[in-house]
């Protein structure tokens, strides 16, 4: 986005295919160049390389080298074209991403992958995730103005709903779960997409009602609905009992956040209900008093047993507290670690299913807090200030609730730091682009080509 002028328009109310002409006729050569690589790269991350796996392939979690090594060349060549177009005409947005606080977590993940108990592994995972994130972190800055960015996050939207419910209604074995899928068989007839799992359809269809009623807001009357409605609907049929009960509870939240007045207040309202939903999961396998209390509660806030693995992986924080068991490197192979008697099925967990306990785990509790720092506290602060200099407040809003439903998908979920997981792509932009939003303006339309 041209970050250089003052005022902002939203998006006009029009038909979708003139929004579309519109908006093309307006770019020239770079800046098409420029939307493509977000179009790009969206897709890349939501519909991936590997779309529509079939779970019912014994050799579906058999990790190929080549389709691996085509992954780490295109995130790496998308991140490296965002650099240079960003460099070209964002400088300024550039440097303000090099703080103090930014270097400390940057030279503290270099030190845990020095570090790490499987150096390799993790040096290979943490150059996937750098890509993954730089791009994140840019894609605010490629599209020329505030109207292609939304064409682009429309666009992109539309191409992953549509590629979803056609996966659905021609190809249903694999696009939604069966009884005869080599795990969990379980989740027969929910419905998962072109994704692997219904646990990241459903967060991603949620991200996407978030986009669609942030379109609507800017003016897009008919793109915006459709993905609002569009997602919102596969939300319910993917079965993602989580996803369905944050995303109106979280734009609920957001929607008090972005009224209430005071910074001070703003973190009570994001902070408490988070903290407390850390202490009665995580905190309810530390606490006698805590696990007490959740035995109380008309739900089960341990989801189905996963306090075996918080119990586990509290066990691994113990026993390298500071400096973590490396970057990505301690799930791959722990069926040989000790664990509790009745417990040990928590050895074939992939994660901790909790993103602030899984960093304890990998990097540290340094590690941790760093990242709290840069991705929890900072980014309230950087809308705060958005707000106030009403910088695009439909956008910030956008980015808000983004990011608040990361936080707290991320007490029962680990995505934080993981590599291409679509929830952290999406997490790390809204968090970036609170980030630009707090120091710069965007505009709607860009200047008249010459």
């Amino acid at each position: 986005m041209d970050r250089s002028a003052a005022d902002i328009t939203d998006l006009e109310a029009r038909s979708l295919g003139c929004a579309f002409r519109d908006g093309l006729a307006e770019l020239n050569a770079m800046q098409a160049a420029r939307c493509l690589v977000a179009v790009a790269a969206l897709l890349l991350v939501m519909v991936t390389l590997d779309p529509f796996p079939d779970l019912r392939n014994p050799d579906v979690t058999t990790v190929v080298g080549g389709r691996m090594a085509l992954a780490y060349i295109s995130w790496g060549l998308l991140a490296a074209v965002a650099v240079l177009f960003a460099a070209g005409t964002d400088a300024p947005a550039l440097k303000s991403l090099v703080t103090p606080l930014h270097l400390c977590l940057a030279g503290w993940l270099l030190i845990n992958i020095v570090l790490s108990e499987s150096p390799g592994v993790s040096i290979q995972r943490f150059v996937l995730a750098a890509s993954v994130t730089s791009l994140a972190v840019l894609l605010p800055l490629l599209p020329p103005s505030q109207r292609s960015f939304n064409l682009c996050l429309g666009a992109a939207a539309l191409v992953l709903l549509a590629l979803c419910y056609l996966g659905v209604f021609l190809a249903p074995h694999y696009a939604i779960h069966t009884a005869l899928d080599i795990t969990e068989p379980q989740l027969a007839g929910d419905w998962r997409g072109s994704f692997g799992h219904k646990n990241i359809a459903s967060p991603v269809m949620t991200i996407l009602v978030y986009v669609g009623i942030y379109l609507s807001a800017v003016g897009s009357f008919v793109m915006g609905p459709a993905i609002a409605a569009l997602a919102g609907i596969f939300l319910i049929f993917t079965g993602g009992k989580t996803s369905t009960v944050l995303c109106l509870a979280i734009y609920a939240l957001a929607s008090l956040v972005y009224v209430t007045p005071g910074l001070w207040l703003k973190r009570i309202i994001c902070f408490v209900p988070l903290i407390v939903m850390n202490l009665l999961t995580v905190g309810s396998v530390l606490s006698p008093a805590l696990g007490a209390i959740t035995r109380l509660l008309p739900l089960d806030p341990t989801f189905t047993g996963r306090s075996d693995i918080w119990e586990f992986a509290l066990a691994a924080v113990a026993e390298k507290p500071i400096i973590g068991h490396g970057y990505a490197a301690f799930w791959d192979d722990v069926t040989a670690r000790q664990t509790a008697q009745g417990a040990e099925w928590a050895t074939s967990a992939a994660h901790s299913h909790n993103s602030y306990l899984d960093l304890a785990v990998t990097i540290g509790l340094p590690g941790l807090m760093l990242v709290i720092l840069v991705f929890v506290l900072a980014p309230l602060r950087n809308f705060q200030s958005a707000r106030t200099h009403n910088h695009s407040r439909a956008l910030a809003k956008l980015f808000l609730t983004v990011w608040l439903f990361g936080l707290y998908y991320g007490a029962t979920e680990t995505f934080l730091l993981e590599r291409q997981n679509p929830i952290w792509f999406m997490f790390a932009l809204a968090v970036a682009g609170l980030h630009f939003l707090a120091r710069f303006q965007c505009v709607a339309q860009t200047e008249p080509v010459p």
